[in-house]
Formats: structure tokens, C-alpha cells, sequence
């Protein structure tokens, strides 16, 4: 499981784990904490290895796509 945290106008903090391709979002505009599953596991490890991506355009590109799925949010 991996917690990531950058500078980022659109997201807060990013906890992922990449062996069941689910990924917890705090976006800077909520204390909600969404929850997304059947989140690409290769696009998971390609952020915690890569630090210069940007966390709103990942969570843009691999969390809204059609096959990922809105678990809950509290």
C-alpha cells in the first residue's frame, strides 16, 4: 500500500494499493475520502515510482475511466 502525498491544487493525498487496484482520494475541495476499485495496478506503481507525476491529471486519467467503479466516500 502506498500513500502519496505531492503539492497538487486538485488532490490532497492518494492511498493505493496495488495488489487489489483500489485507490482512496481526498480531493482538496472535500474531506470526503473517495474510494475507487479496479483501478489500473501497472498505473498505480507507475505513481508511486514516478514523482513527477501530477496527481490530479492521474487520478483524471485512471480513476474516471469507465471500467473503475466508485466504492464509497465518507
Amino acid at each position: 500500500m502506498f500513500t502519496i502525498i505531492r503539492s497538487s491544487n486538485a488532490v490532497n493525498f492518494i492511498v493505493a494499493d496495488a495488489l487489489t487496484g483500489t485507490v482512496k482520494v481526498q480531493f482538496a475541495n472535500s474531506v470526503a475520502i473517495y474510494e475507487y476499485t479496479n483501478v489500473s495496478r501497472r498505473a498505480i506503481i507507475n505513481l508511486a515510482l514516478n514523482k513527477n507525476i501530477s496527481l490530479g491529471f492521474w487520478v483524471n486519467c485512471n480513476c474516471f475511466e469507465s471500467r473503475v467503479q466508485l466504492q464509497s466516500f465518507a
